[in-house]
């Protein structure tokens, strides 16, 4: 049996962005939906972080969402199963108080776990398990060694993987939790990554610009032959543009260039050699009339070291300068634990709407 594999969704992401649902209902509508329809995909199993707000709800987004995903499912007769991810969840130490529920009941097509449950698919046991937190740690553990499924979907915080590139997991859970299982794909991990067991599938879209140049997508999952087929997301929401007027023909070039691919989209313009300021209002002019949704300028990058992604990462890269200033200070703690808090309270903030 075949079904989609799919990873935190975050519908309401980067406090309810309008531009953000459109770029990701594209997707679903030119993507997603399509390939489920040509190849015959009636299962989708979602594994978990399905809303971005752990305390509240946009009725826009909730609006939206519902109409360009769940409705969607529904019309076209897709069994719809998700896990709890800690997002879905209001407090850290129980899953008893969840948007999915509380949210999604209505839907005869869906299917919500918020407990350790073993289900079939097309003849074969598979471990479906949720967040474990405070409340359901020991149960799920006990749960983890009395089965004897050999595939388990969850979501889950393991030490040693990447949570975004660059960024390894430190203070999570030991892997060898998980040992039993010869296949486990997990949310969480918006990086996609494996170590030949454990999987984490990634995100279905880019969030942040950490996401830049990451395949976003989705995956197919045989259940009897155990292969992982990934199917990328074509559409990206974060461009880089390199702006260089010593080059030859870049006048002609970007004079000429089709804007367009930047509509509803973050640009970054990273100048390297700006001589004729005109042809650069020129450009940036050109990015607001296609409609781009953020316009950000690095310049005086020639001053700097490194390779070229890499001045451009630590211009705009938020996350990459707080771990800079964390490493160099002198304190009695861990540093990587330092920066994995840093991280979280970097991303609550970036998603706490402002009234």
């Amino acid at each position: 049996m075949k079904i989609c594999i799919l990873g935190d969704t975050h519908f309401g992401m980067r406090g309810d962005s309008m531009d953000f649902h459109k770029y990701i209902e594209k997707f679903y509508e030119n993507t997603f939906f399509p390939y489920l329809k040509e190849n015959g995909i009636t299962t989708v199993l979602q594994l978990g972080d399905l809303f971005d707000r752990r305390k509240f709800i946009n009725f826009n987004s909730l609006y939206l969402c519902r109409k360009y995903f769940f409705d969607k499912l529904k019309e076209n007769n897709i069994q719809f199963i998700t896990l709890l991810g800690n997002h879905d969840v209001a407090f850290k130490n129980t899953l008893e108080v969840n948007s999915s529920q509380l949210l999604l009941n209505e839907y005869e097509n869906i299917t919500i776990y918020d407990s350790f449950h073993t289900v079939s698919f097309g003849g074969i046991d598979v471990d479906i398990i949720p967040w474990i937190c405070d409340d359901n740690q020991d149960q799920i553990f006990a749960q983890i060694k009395s089965s004897k499924s050999e595939i388990c979907f969850g979501h889950f915080e393991l030490d040693g993987f990447e949570m975004e590139r660059g960024v390894v997991c430190h203070g999570g859970l030991d892997k060898k939790n998980l040992s039993k299982y010869d296949v486990v794909l997990s949310g969480h991990f918006h990086h996609k990554s494996s170590d030949g067991t454990i999987t984490y599938v990634g995100t279905p879209s880019e969030m942040f610009w950490s996401d830049y140049n990451d395949s976003r997508g989705f995956h197919i999952f045989d259940t009897h032959t155990r292969e992982l087929e990934f199917i990328q997301n074509p559409n990206r929401m974060f461009y880089k543009l390199n702006y260089d007027d010593e080059l030859e023909h870049f006048a002609e070039q970007y004079r000429t260039f089709d804007y367009s691919i930047y509509e509803g989209c973050y640009v970054k313009v990273v100048v390297k050699n700006k001589l004729n300021p005109f042809l650069f209002d020129v450009v940036i002019d050109n990015l607001y009339k296609a409609g781009a949704a953020d316009i950000s300028i690095v310049e005086d990058v020639v001053e700097l070291t490194g390779s070229d992604d890499e001045i451009i990462d630590q211009a705009e890269d938020t996350m990459t300068i707080l771990s800079k200033y964390i490493d160099n200070l002198s304190l009695n703690v861990e540093n990587d634990k330092l920066k994995s808090l840093m991280r979280e309270l970097y991303v609550e903030a970036l998603n706490t709407e402002i009234e």
